[in-house]
Parts: structure tokens; C-alpha cells; sequence
């Protein structure tokens, strides 16, 4: 193992790489109780999903370990899911089927643009400010959904939104767990997501909102998961055009930043911050949304989490190794995770959205053409309950700003061929 990952040539070793494996699964581990619980809304089992999201993770991350040697792990993405559920299925009525199925077309997709490296020109044609806004969006988007899931926040007919009942119920004991939580992320505790998570659904028993059902045993045999569920009847419709390329766009974007931010912060990359046996990466990335496509979750992607094995000393492959391993013995321990009530993952919706969220920063808000479109992206993410319409929102806002500040000759093709789809969309819709 020491040859095959090049542990000493990248100043490591094998015990350095099982702890940074270890710290990066305690650091992902939520999503094992935050997913199932998400996707339940949809209709689908949560049981079947807990599988499919463990599997899922597993595949992809050994297929990281083994072909790109980089310590990074994967799993079903927080935001993707949201938008599986709350957009396309909740709100656009499409059935989670069809919803499946353009995750698996989407990762088809990605498999065949990482092959022949078309992912730069893609890349290169949705404005640098728009990436990031894309990403803050989406944090304020699962924050908001974690205070809803909460009771925090609730329907007021006269506003819209107000607060909820804050002294009794799932409010409470959310609120209790965030405060663990924060506290817990701010002293960097390895883990403290999951442990905020495990602590929060403890505190929950009192208060009646962990419910444990009889006979009940933290281990069991994995349930069979939703095995190629696909829908192959609406492929053709915008509906599931704008499904299809709002997971492919987050998918790209959410995958090469993580690959650069991971590599960098393990002193991974070459001197123009090229990331090492990227295309390798990529296709892990694609590989794993097929997998948990074919098995029943939303689409994989690679985690900003695995900074945390980073920082705990990974460097190569054996790192992801260890991280994938865990993650199919914690398919024998589903009950423990589907115990988690939505209480109990609301912290940390609310904390990932506070990481999100971070990207913000690096947005120029005094280039008006730039800051008002990105500034549209992320508000109408929250606003319109849906990650669809803050990148159609956002791309228009640019196209009509570049054209009237006479800088319509900026714009890349691809981003004009997209603005033309989406305002066709406003006037046939």
C-alpha cells in the first residue's frame, strides 16, 4: 500500500492515512441520516435510500482512491438533494422516477464530457461571479430549509414566513443542537456535524421528538435498495431539459471547486494549481452519480469535507480508501441513522449553509453587470424555493446587464445559447 498510493513520496504513511480517513467520515457521516430523511419527502423509502446513499458514497470514493490517488471523498451532494426533492419533485411535480432518471443521464453525460475534457469550455462559459453565487445560493437555500424542517420557521398567511412556536418541540431541541453544534464546529472538533447530529437527536427523547420504535437495535441487514428505477417517458420535455442541466451545472462546479480546494489545502497541485490526475477525479465523480442513480439517490459528488482528512494529515488515496470502507459497515447500522429526526439534522442544514454561504465573499458586487446577476442568483434560490431558478434568473439578469453596459461582446456563446433557452421558457411557460 505504501508503493501503490506513494505514501512516502508524499511525506505520509499508512497509520497518517486511516486517522485522515477516519476524520474525514466523521465529518461526512451526517449526510447517512440527512439524506434519507430529505429524499423521503419525495416518497421514495428511507430505508432503500439510506443503502443507496452508503453504497453510493462507498463506490465513488474507492473509485477515487484507486484510479486518482487523491484524499478525497464523495457522497449524494447536500444541495443537490434539496433540489431533487423540494424543486423537481415537490415543486415541479415530476415524479422522483424521472427525477432519477436525469440524474443518471446526467452523470452519463459527465462520464463522456470528462473523456474528451469538454468540462473547460463549460466551465469557462458561465461567468466567474455566477459560480459563486451559485454556491452561496444554495447555502442559503439549505439553511432555510433546515429552519423550516425545524419549526423555526413556519407559513404566516399575512407574511409568509414567521417564526415558529420556539419553546417546545422540534424548535427547541433544534435550537439546543445548533448551539452544540457551532460550538462544536468553532473549536474544530473532528466529527462535530455528526456529533451535533447524534447529541441533538439524544436531547430530542425528552421532548418526545426521537421516537424509538419497540424492539428496536441500532444493527441491522442493509434494506435492498430502489434499483434502477428510471422514467424514460418525459426525456424530451424543458421540464426535464431544465432538471437535467441544473444537475450537471452544480455538479461541475461543485466538483472542480472542491478538487481544487481539497488539492490545494494538501499541497496537491503543480504551479498553475493544476490538480493531479484531474480527469481520473472527474470520471470518479460521474462514475459515483451512476451508481447512486442506479441504486436510488441524487447525484454524488466530491465533499469539501475530506479538508478535514486533509488537515489530519491525508494526502493520497489510502485516505478515500478508509473513508470508503467505513461507509459500507455503516450500511449495517441504518436504524441508528434513521432514528435521526428532522430536528436533529436541521444544525446541520443550517452549518453546511454557513459554508456555502462563504464563497460570497469572493464575488465583486462593485462590477454592477457582475454583483446584480449573482446577487439575483442567491435570493431567488430562498425566494422561489428553487436552486432552477436562481441559475435561469441569474444568467438572464447577466446577458441583459453585459448587453445594456455595451459589453454584450464578453458574453460566451454558451452562455447566450442558455439565455435564449430560458427566456423562451418565461414566454412559452
Amino acid at each position: 500500500m505504501e508503493k501503490f498510493f506513494k505514501m512516502k513520496e508524499r511525506g505520509t504513511n499508512l497509520r497518517r492515512e486511516i486517522v485522515a480517513g477516519l476524520t474525514t467520515f466523521l465529518a461526512m457521516a451526517y449526510i447517512l441520516a440527512v439524506n434519507p430523511g430529505m429524499l423521503a419527502n419525495t416518497g421514495m423509502n428511507a430505508s432503500a435510500v439510506f443503502t443507496a446513499t452508503a453504497l453510493a458514497a462507498a463506490v465513488a470514493t474507492l473509485v477515487m482512491a484507486f484510479t486518482a490517488n487523491l484524499p478525497i471523498a464523495l457522497a449524494p451532494g447536500m444541495g443537490l438533494n434539496a433540489f431533487f426533492t423540494f424543486t423537481v419533485v415537490i415543486g415541479m411535480g415530476i415524479s422522483w422516477q424521472t427525477a432519477l432518471t436525469a440524474v443518471f443521464l446526467e452523470g452519463i453525460l459527465f462520464i463522456i464530457l470528462s473523456f474528451f475534457n469538454v468540462r473547460e469550455s463549460i466551465i469557462k462559459a458561465i461567468p466567474s461571479n455566477l459560480k459563486k453565487a451559485v454556491a452561496a445560493g444554495i447555502g442559503l437555500f439549505i439553511c432555510f430549509i433546515g429552519f423550516q424542517n425545524a419549526g423555526i420557521i413556519v407559513n404566516n398567511d399575512a407574511t409568509l414566513v414567521g417564526l415558529g412556536n420556539l419553546t417546545q418541540g422540534s424548535a427547541v431541541v433544534a435550537m439546543i443542537g445548533l448551539a452544540i453544534t457551532a460550538v462544536l464546529f468553532a473549536l474544530k472538533v473532528p466529527g462535530s456535524i455528526l456529533i451535533g447530529i447524534l447529541i441533538t437527536t439524544i436531547i430530542g427523547l425528552p421532548f418526545k421528538v426521537t421516537l424509538i420504535p419497540q424492539d428496536w437495535s441500532p444493527v441491522s441487514v442493509p434494506a435492498s435498495p430502489l434499483l434502477f428505477q428510471f422514467d424514460f417517458s418525459n426525456i424530451f420535455s424543458f421540464e426535464f431539459f431544465a432538471v437535467f442541466f441544473t444537475f450537471l451545472f452544480v455538479d461541475i462546479f461543485d466538483t472542480v471547486g472542491t478538487l481544487v480546494g481539497v488539492a490545494s489545502e494538501a499541497h496537491l497541485t503543480d504551479s498553475n494549481g493544476n490538480v493531479p490526475r484531474v480527469k481520473q477525479a472527474l470520471l470518479s465523480d460521474a462514475i459515483g452519480t451512476v451508481a447512486g442513480a442506479c441504486l436510488g439517490t441524487s447525484t454524488v459528488t466530491s465533499y469539501v469535507e475530506s479538508t478535514a482528512g486533509v488537515a489530519a494529515g491525508g494526502r493520497t488515496g489510502a485516505t478515500a480508501l478508509t473513508t470508503g470502507v467505513l461507509f459500507l459497515l455503516a450500511l449495517f447500522l441504518s436504524p441508528l441513522f434513521l432514528l435521526v429526526p428532522a430536528a436533529a439534522t436541521a444544525p446541520a442544514l443550517i452549518i453546511v449553509g454557513f459554508l456555502m454561504l462563504k464563497s460570497v465573499t469572493a464575488i465583486d458586487f462593485n462590477n454592477v453587470s457582475e454583483g446584480l446577476s449573482a446577487f439575483i442568483t442567491i435570493v431567488m434560490m430562498p425566494f422561489a424555493y428553487s436552486i432552477a431558478e436562481g441559475i435561469v434568473w441569474g444568467i438572464i439578469t447577466y446577458v441583459v446587464m453585459k448587453t445594456a453596459t455595451g459589453k454584450a461582446k464578453s458574453i460566451p456563446v454558451l452562455t447566450w445559447v442558455l439565455f435564449v433557452v430560458f427566456v423562451l421558457r418565461l414566454i412559452l411557460a
